[in-house]
């Protein structure tokens, strides 16, 4: 990978010139995404991020951490320990020009329970927390892990939209979805200063389709607030 988000992240950290991400997926044309929103304050965050970072307690994993800032709010305002990993070494590097204390070029599915000292009270998973799944098929493996990294009482707080309002809507009110594959499977392009990433999988579920997968995978799932546009944040725990 050539890790275009994280250089766009370390260009903003170090005033190198940055410029704005071009996003595209598989049903949306290319799209500008300001790198300065990577770098937002706490108030500045949606609300529904504000909430989970709220919700969050004791020991902290900050998965897929990227500029960091849910990590910083949670280290220097609330005084929680947290650990932050992200597969970016760009975007790492930045975060520790940030401040952050505890932050590890790190993929969640190589993570052993114990090489990071010991198991999580909160395990956060944002932006769209399910992407990383990629792939419907690739949940179990996904939740097993994390399931594998709780403490007793402990819980995962992830996001994600249903989105299902872009596809087609017929006189009915039903949608028109791919018939292969679930609907939210998507691939994702990054383009950064005209250099081109390849395609990766990334994943968008609906509240329902998570809740049954968590229950199959013996976990409790509870919706905690919608937001305003089809996307909401869940608490999974055992």
């Amino acid at each position: 990978m050539k890790d275009l988000f994280g250089k766009a992240i370390l260009d903003y950290q170090t005033n190198n010139s940055p410029e704005d991400l071009i996003t595209e997926t598989t049903i949306s044309e290319q799209d500008e995404m300001s790198v300065a929103y990577l770098f937002r304050s706490y108030q500045e965050m949606p609300l529904l991020e504000q909430k989970a970072l709220a919700l969050a307690h004791g020991k902290v994993l900050d998965i897929g951490c990227g500029a960091g800032s849910h990590s910083l709010h949670l280290q220097n305002n609330l005084n929680l320990e947290v650990i932050s990993i992200d597969i970016s070494t760009n975007a790492i590097d930045a975060c520790k020009l940030r401040g952050l204390k505890n932050v590890h070029i790190q993929d969640i599915l190589e993570m052993d329970s114990l090489s990071l000292v010991h198991k999580f009270d909160t395990i956060l998973l944002l932006m769209n927390g399910t992407g990383i799944f990629g792939t419907i098929k690739n949940i179990p493996q996904y939740l097993q892990k994390l399931k594998s990294l709780l403490n007793i009482n402990a819980q995962i707080l992830i996001d994600s939209s249903d989105i299902i309002y872009m596809f087609d809507e017929d006189e009915d009110g039903s949608y028109t979805v791919p018939a292969n594959g679930y609907y939210g499977e998507l691939e994702f392009s990054v383009t950064y200063k005209g250099e081109k990433e390849d395609p990766f999988p990334w994943l968008y579920l609906d509240y329902n389709t998570l809740q049954n997968a968590a229950l199959a995978n013996g976990l409790q799932c509870e919706l905690i607030i919608e937001g305003e546009h089809f996307d909401y944040l869940a608490k999974l725990y055992i």
